[in-house]
Order: structure tokens, then sequence, then C-alpha cells
């Protein structure tokens, strides 16, 4: 068979893997030819888990409606929206509801004014501002623009405010703009438990993405929202290779950088020759065993450590009365976030509705047996689980390694590890979402596909706003 013009590797095949080889294909063209390694399945963090014939999310689970990405990933796939099922949340503080949703929009408008007078509205100016700058990114793209660098990304939508948003926490960053300690100390902490297991000295720009999740609509896939990795994969006509990849190194040909990729398989380590390689798995210390030969200088190391989560899909009856509710059919709550207090044990818990929801389905009542999904940062053991549950026919435990570790982060990954060499998952040291990494994806094919065709005019440039209204 005669060499094809452009062979590439695309190591993982989570949603990084599967939206990076889409937009390759999509900018290459036929000329592309794409091995995805993917040790596990496909899907990656994406993933669901079966209680009674019944398949349930067990990460990640909710889409914003400004994703715009993953909006056009499903209308390309045919893939539907999952229909809603309404619940309300409330916040816990181990002994007592800090502050609780009700049915009335006005009636919680009200509350959140009496409890915390305007924090809410200075919360909001703040989410939005950060939204409609980071937004520009999809005209950019769609315009051919790409970024070598996370900071010149950040740069180009927000200035240098953007830049030190990844340096500074996002509990400074709102005590600045005039919301109150107590806000930030029962919500804004709440928000960011539940969303990325940590407290509110993640840096500022990750708060904001997180915090745009909580406030706005958020949607997710009818059949599993792990469905768009695998139906990417399909339409790029990818080669998956079922293999753990162990390593990279650099030999040349005819002037032009050449990656040998190492992996292991099940039928033993084996390695191919690619033109260009895409890492869309965290390169960080809990996987170090992934090496970087021959490239002169060498490819620095990934100090980086990424925040440990564990998933406990239950299917049983809530324990209302610890939650201050002896009457279990008086229980309204379908989602529980926590405050960051020293004796909780769990970070948030959801009755969570399954992957398929029919139009005769309902949401199970408090006092009936439902399935509860509960992130925690360790196991729960049998007492805790005795706590929130007064009985329960199954429990099943995911350990995952989740988000970043924000609070050890100091500067940005690289997104070009050599010449033809990119890195994918440094975004999520920037804000970790489904959509930041599509947003990712797209940025590493551009930048792909500019450097390989010498287009440097559009590679980090300056004033892109004014550009771009130019050539409309």
């Amino acid at each position: 068979r005669p060499r094809p013009s452009l062979p590439a590797a695309v190591v993982g095949a989570g949603l990084g893997g599967s939206a990076v080889a889409y937009f390759l294909q999509q900018h290459f063209g036929p000329q592309v030819q794409l091995d995805v390694y993917e040790p596990a399945g496909v899907g990656g963090r994406l993933a669901t888990v079966t209680v009674n014939k019944q398949q349930y999310e067990s990460r990640g689970a909710s889409i914003h409606a400004l994703s715009l990405h993953m909006q056009d990933f499903v209308k390309i796939l045919g893939l539907k929206h999952r229909r809603e099922v309404a619940g309300k949340s409330a916040i816990f503080s181990g002994e007592h509801f800090v502050l609780e949703e009700t049915d009335w929009y006005l009636l919680n408008l009200f509350r959140l004014w009496w409890h915390y007078g305007i924090s809410f509205l200075r919360l909001q100016m703040w989410v939005e501002e950060v939204m409609e700058k980071f937004m520009r990114i999809y005209k950019y793209q769609a315009h051919g623009y790409a970024f070598s660098s996370l900071e010149e990304l950040l740069r180009s939508l927000g200035g240098d405010a953007f830049v030190n948003m990844t340096q500074r926490s996002v509990a400074e960053s709102l005590l600045e703009v005039g919301v109150t300690q107590r806000f930030v100390d029962d919500v804004i902490a709440a928000v960011l438990r539940s969303s990325y297991g940590q407290s509110v000295l993640v840096p500022a720009f990750a708060g904001a993405m997180s915090l745009a999740g909580a406030q706005g609509s958020t949607w997710a896939v009818e059949g599993g929202n792990k469905l768009v990795c695998s139906g990417l994969l399909k339409l790029t006509k990818a080669n998956i290779i079922p293999a753990r990849v162990t390593g990279v190194s650099l030999h040349s040909s005819e002037g032009r950088a050449l990656y040998q990729v190492h992996y292991e398989s099940s039928e033993g380590q084996g390695s191919a020759f690619y033109d260009m390689v895409v890492v869309t798995t965290p390169l960080h210390s809990s996987r170090s065993n992934f090496t970087f030969e021959n490239f002169e200088p060498p490819i620095a190391d990934f100090p980086r450590a990424f925040q440990p989560s564990v998933t406990s899909v239950v299917h049983g009856y809530l324990n209302s009365s610890y939650f201050g509710f002896p009457d279990p059919k008086l229980f309204p709550f379908a989602s529980i976030l926590t405050t960051d207090t020293p004796d909780l044990f769990f970070n948030t818990m959801d009755n969570i509705c399954p992957v398929n929801i029919s139009a005769a389905f309902r949401r199970k009542q408090p006092h009936e047996a439902a399935v509860w999904r509960v992130f925690s940062q360790q196991p729960l053991d049998k007492q805790q689980l005795k706590t929130l549950f007064r009985s329960y026919y199954s429990v099943q435990v995911t350990e995952w390694q989740a988000y970043p570790r924000y609070d050890a982060a100091k500067s940005l990954p690289p997104i070009v590890l050599h010449e033809n060499l990119f890195y994918l998952s440094g975004m999520e040291w920037v804000a970790s979402s489904m959509e930041m990494i599509a947003v990712a994806a797209k940025n590493v094919a551009l930048l792909a596909y500019n450097r390989w065709h010498q287009d440097l005019e559009k590679i980090d440039q300056k004033d892109l706003m004014h550009k771009v209204k130019t050539e409309l």
C-alpha cells in the first residue's frame, strides 16, 4: 500500500481524542490517515454504569447551553438532547440547609437577596463578562486562527486579565468585585466542590467556567454523552488501536521530523511511525511511564497532579432524617451540594435519571428507592453509606483522576511539544469541561494544519477582533 501523505497518531479516545481526530480530518481531508490509540473503552471519562438494566452517567454529566462545539457534534451525528426532568437543589452545611431552591423563580431570587444582598448580581455580571469574551474563540476558530500556547489563546480573548485569572483564586477575584465572604463560603464553595471537588482557591478562570455552568441552562445527550466520542470516531473512519502508548521517540526523514509511537497491547509491544502526533491523555506524575526519547532539548517533565475523585452510584432509599426531614415523603430535593465543612464526607449527591428517558418517565419520589450519584474525595465506608441511605440494593464505585489539582499549578502546560507533536490536555489547567476540551481539540487541529502548510498568518495573531471584523 503506498504510504499516505500524512499518517497521524492520536493518543487517547476520550472526548479530546475523538474531537481532534474529527477536526484534523475536517481540515486535512483524505490526506490524513488517523490511528487512535486507546487501551480502555472509547469515551474516556465520559462513562456510564448500569443499574437494573438502565444506564446512568457516572461522570461528565451536563453540558452548558453555550457549548457550541458540543452542540455541533450532536447535530452532525444526528444525536438528540436528553429530555429534562426538573428537580430542586439545596446547599447543605452538615447540620442544616443554608440555601434551598423552590419552584418559584422570584422567591429564589428573593431568598438570595435576603441572605446575601446583591452578591448574586455581582457574581452574575462577573461571569457574564468572562463568558462574553470567551465566546470570541468561536469566531477566531471559524476564521481558521490558532494559538501555539494557552497564554496566547487567553490573551487574544481577554488580554493579560485572562492570563492573570489562571494565577489567582476565584475567591480573591469575587471579593474584589464586591461579592461577600458569606456568599463565597456558602454558594461558591458548594458549586466548586460539586464541579471540581476543590475549594474556592481554584483559579478564577476555572471558577468562572464552573459558575457559568451552574447558572446557565444545561443539557445532556440522549443515550449518554459518550456517544459523541464513538460517533466522531466512526465519522472520521479512524483506525482505533486497542493499546496503551508508552512513549514517543524522534527520528527524521528527508529533513522532516518523524515520530515513532511505542505501545503495549494484548499481543505485546509494538511501534509505528507518524508525521504528526497529538497526545490527549493527561501527562502527569501518576502516568510518568510515558517517555519522550531523542528530543533535543528534552521535553520537560509534567510535575502537575490530578485530583482523584470517587463516584458512588447507589440504588437505595435516602435517609432524609440526616438532612432534617424525618418524613421522607416531604424531602423536596433532587440535588444536594455541600459547603466546605471538615466533617462532611461527600461533595455532592444527585437523584439521577437514566441516559434514555422515555416520555412516560417520572423522577422517583423521595420515599421510593432511587438511583443516587454521590461524589466524594474518598470511597464511602459502610457507616457513611448508612448515614446517607436507610437501605440500599447496590453500590457501584468508580475511582478516577477527575480534574487537575488546581492549587498546584504555577504555569500552564505547553501545546507544542515539538515541530508536529502536540499536547491537548493542557487546556484542563485553564478550565476543565467537555466544551473546553472541544475548544482545545479545534485549536490543536487548526494549529497543526497552519504549521504544516506554513500559514503563519493564522497563528498567534494580535488584535484578532479587528482582523475578523475586516475579514467579514
